[in-house]
């Protein structure tokens, strides 16, 4: 009888090292699964940032290309001819 009891004691006692194993690793995942959050919305304030500053940066451009940079010239034109397209499509729509 006694080799029983030192079995179920046994048994008990990795029953208990399991709980606690198993609460530890349940904190580190949520702990890992906070961390995700903050890193998603991390790099969604960094995209909508890279946005903006690219969109910037075209601004920048054209309007340095419309003070009478050498540089931008080609590309101005470009983009005016573009727009000019746009203009004239939309009027042909309000047409109709």
């Amino acid at each position: 009888m006694g080799g029983i009891t030192e079995i179920v004691d046994s048994l008990e006692g990795k029953l208990i090292k399991l709980a606690n194993k198993l609460v530890t690793l349940q904190r580190a995942n949520q702990k890992m699964e906070d961390e995700i959050t903050q890193s998603a919305s991390l790099i969604g304030r960094q995209q909508e940032e890279i946005a903006m500053l690219k969109q910037q940066n075209e601004t920048l451009r054209m309007a340095n290309s419309l003070l009478g940079s050498d540089d931008n010239k080609r590309e101005t034109k470009l983009r005016i001819n573009s727009l000019i397209r746009e203009i004239d499509y939309c009027i042909a729509q309000l047409s109709d």
